[in-house]
Parts: C-alpha cells; structure tokens; sequence
C-alpha cells in the first residue's frame, strides 16, 4: 500500500502539473480526493494490515491529500492569474478613449415656449408671478366681475373642490383655477403700481378634443397704472406676435364681451397648420376650422375690477390679455401640431422633435 500511495502521490502531481483549465483540477481533486476519489478507495484496505502499520500508512495517506491539495491550489493560481493576464491582454481598455455619453433628454416643449413667453415680456418691464393652481371663487370668479349665475360658475364647466366653503368674507368655494386671471385679483389687492404682472401657470376646464384639454398653461399679462389706454394694448399684442411668431403670421383683433375687461376683444392668429386656408389635403382643417385659431382675450379692465380691490379706477386704469400656452405652441412656424392632447402622451418619438 505505501508503494500504491507513492505512486498515488506521484499521478497527483503529473495531472496537476499538466491541468490547463480551472475545470481540469476540479476533475482531478473529484477523481484522486474526493469522497469517491481513488485515495478513499485506497484507506479501506487498511483494514487488512497490520496494527503497526496502521497508523504509519494512514499518516502516509493524509501527506499524500495534503500534497494533492497543495498542489492544486498552486496550479489553480497559475491558472487565475494566466486567465486574468489574457483578459487584459484582450480586452484592454484605452482610459484616454472618450467614452459613450448616455442619451440626454430636454426640456418639454411647454417649458420652452414659456421660458420663450417669459423672456419676450421681461424685455419690455413685465416681471414674472405664480399664484394658486386652487383658490377661491373670489379668485376666480366674483371679483372679476362674473354674476353668480354666469355659465363658467356651472359644474359643467368648472372643477369645485369637494371642500369646505371659506369662512371669510365673499371668497365662497374652492375651485380648480379654470383660468389665470385669478392672478390680476390677487396683483391688485396688493395695490403696489405700477402693474406689469405675467403670470403663467395651469388651468383645469372640462373640455377634451383636438384643441382642448381638461389641464392646459395659460400666461396672464396685466398692465395697470395711471393713464393706461387701448393703444398701449395694440402696442404690446403687436410686439409680441412680432417677437413671438416672427413674419409671415397674421393676427387679427375682434370685439367680444368679457366679464372683466371693457373694451373686450378676442385675439386671434393665423393658423400655422393650413396658413390661413381653413383646409388641409383638401379636408377641414382639425385644429382651426375656418383659418384662424382663437388664441385668448384681451381688453381693458373692467373698472369693477379695479374697485372689487379697492383701486379707485379714476385713478388708475390698466388692460388685461392672456391665452393658452398650448396653442402657443401648436402655431408656432414649423411645429405643425394638429392635435393638442399629443403633447401630454409622453411620445418620446415626438417629444424629442422639439
């Protein structure tokens, strides 16, 4: 048996020596050491030798699965570090090679029309305000001069809170802004002249198609102090469209009737999606149906305005305009926008054309 354990030892390191993957040892520690290996083959036939040599050869047997052990240890170190050297060698990598930049996004196409509003009216002195997206119906209604049974106080056409009626004085129930000209209450009262206020924020109607949806951006601009007239409307909508749209768009002014601003008038402008035509391949144009796409209303304030925030409107008198952001957006030269609700779908095939 010492001889069968020498020549054990002996095969071990042979194999181990000529072993060229990590697999190879592992069939060789299963094959010569494992539980079912030829070493454990080899310790049952010590049963059949004598007690003095019993404990010689057993001793022999554990030097022989300690070289074994050792010596597939060392050799699967080789391995390792051959293994590691050829990665290195293959697949180098160059660190001064400029690396792959991760796909960036941008800003929404509404952030940048109204970063691009913003910037427009800051230029002529007007400073930017945010005021509540939710707020009373003094807000939003009483105080622009709107009776209590005018249709945009209806359920059908407004969001009301389910909340409490306020406790203080003529502000009534809460509702979801259904426009920005919350704005021109809560600038007024502060009674700080002269006005030029902008505010931009989002407004929530009951109206879905291809020109509305239930939450949309409106700006408001508003301009108050003493000796405000009608040409400093003209003047201002006239700047914008230049500023705005740049040539080749056409706007046109219209009279209309608006609770808080007398004169009133409706602004429209040229549709960018059929120029003016009304038509699109020979069929109806879906976003302006005649040409034109009402963009908002505009007029002087309404001196019950003025005196609702207790601005004396011998004193001061001022005008109002404000629109949708939107359809701001869909007319601008190029966008050729036909359905409004596309902008909110989250489309990144659409949203990074912008």
């Amino acid at each position: 048996m010492k001889d069968q354990l020498e020549a054990l030892r002996l095969q071990i390191q042979q194999d181990v020596k000529a072993a060229k993957t990590l697999e190879d040892l592992d069939q060789i520690d299963v094959k010569y050491l494992g539980r079912k290996g030829e070493l454990t083959a080899m310790l049952k036939g010590l049963a059949n030798v004598s007690a003095e040599e019993r404990p010689v050869l057993g001793q022999l047997a554990n030097q022989v699965k300690q070289t074994g052990l050792g010596l597939i240890a060392a050799r699967r170190d080789e391995l390792n570090r051959e293994k590691i050297s050829v990665i290195a060698e293959t697949e180098r990598v160059d660190v001064t090679e400029p690396g792959i930049r991760p796909p960036e996004g941008h800003l929404h196409v509404m952030t940048q029309t109204i970063r691009e509003i913003t910037g427009i009216f800051e230029k002529i002195g007007f400073y930017r305000t945010r005021y509540p997206e939710v707020d009373w119906d003094w807000y939003a209604f009483e105080a622009l001069n709107m009776p209590p049974e005018h249709p945009a106080r209806d359920d059908w056409e407004t969001f009301f809170m389910d909340a409490p009626v306020s406790d203080k004085k003529k502000q009534g129930k809460m509702v979801l802004t259904p426009h920005t000209s919350n704005a021109q209450i809560h600038e007024l009262e502060r009674h700080e002249f002269p006005i030029r206020m902008l505010n931009i924020a989002k407004c929530y109607r009951r109206q879905v198609d291809a020109t509305h949806t239930p939450m949309f951006h409106q700006f408001e601009g508003l301009y108050v102090d003493k000796d405000v007239n009608i040409t400093h409307l003209r003047g201002v909508l006239d700047y914008f469209a230049k500023e705005f749209f740049g040539p080749g768009r056409v706007s046109r002014i219209r009279p209309h009737h608006f609770r808080f601003t007398e004169p009133s008038f409706e602004v429209d402008f040229s549709c960018g999606v059929c120029n003016a035509t009304g038509k699109v391949n020979g069929q109806k144009c879906k976003v302006c149906k005649r040409g034109w796409l009402e963009l908002g209303g505009a007029g002087m304030v309404h001196p019950n305005v003025l005196k609702a925030c207790g601005v004396d409107p011998k004193k001061y008198s001022g005008f109002a305009f404000g629109w949708g952001i939107e359809r701001l957006a869909m007319m601008k030269e190029g966008t050729q926008v036909d359905d409004i609700r596309i902008l909110y779908q989250n489309d990144v095939r659409f949203l990074k054309q912008f």
